[in-house]
C-alpha cells in the first residue's frame, strides 16, 4: 500500500487550507449549504450533501495558460 501525504488546517471559521504532494486548495462553506473548493491545478468544485445517501457534486478544469 503506498504512502499518502494530506493535511487540511483551519485558518477561518468555515475556510480549510488542504495540502496534498502535488497541490493545494482552499473550501469554503459546507455545515449545512454548500461547499466551494478551488485547487491549485486550477480545478473548481461545488458540493452539496442533500438528507440520506444522496449529494450533488459539480466538478469545473481550468485550462492553463
Amino acid at each position: 500500500m503506498p504512502l499518502t501525504f494530506r493535511k487540511s488546517f483551519r485558518i477561518l471559521p468555515g475556510v480549510r487550507l488542504n495540502i496534498n504532494k502535488r497541490s493545494w486548495s482552499i473550501t469554503a462553506g459546507g455545515g449545512k449549504g454548500p461547499r466551494y473548493t478551488r485547487s491549485s491545478t486550477g480545478r473548481r468544485t461545488t458540493s452539496v450533501d442533500l438528507p440520506g445517501p444522496f449529494g450533488w457534486r459539480r466538478t469545473r478544469t481550468e485550462r492553463r495558460r
